[in-house]
């Protein structure tokens, strides 16, 4: 079976930065891409950004020019550098792999940007 894991949640003041990670395992086929939803209290899943096997990317517009999706494709790890984090950007964060076969979600790591 398939597993998406993400890491580096926590609760930081706004102005910072934080790292999350994501990693999905046990794929008979390439993921292709990869990315990061998130969901805060009372409001829809939303995607935040993504990234194709070949490098392309997509941001979600409040997000550009803050937040940085990359990966590593031999690993299929999926990385999102957050900086000059506000109290909007407070959500679960969930990672997704796309496949051939389907997609797959990991279970969603907590950000809390709070002073």
């Amino acid at each position: 079976q398939v597993q998406v894991v993400e890491s580096g949640g926590g609760l930081l003041q706004p102005g910072g930065s934080l790292r999350l990670s994501c990693a999905a395992s046990g794929s008979r086929f390439s993921i292709n891409a990869m990315g990061w939803y998130r969901q805060a209290p009372g409001k829809q899943r939303e995607l935040v950004a993504r990234i194709t096997r070949s490098g392309t990317t997509n941001y979600e517009d409040s997000v550009k020019g803050r937040f940085t999706i990359s990966r590593e494709n031999a690993k299929n790890t999926v990385y999102l550098q957050k900086n000059s984090l506000k109290p909007e950007d407070t959500a679960v964060y969930y990672c997704y792999a796309d496949s051939v076969l389907g997609g797959y979600w990991g279970e969603g790591t907590q950000v809390t940007v709070s002073s």
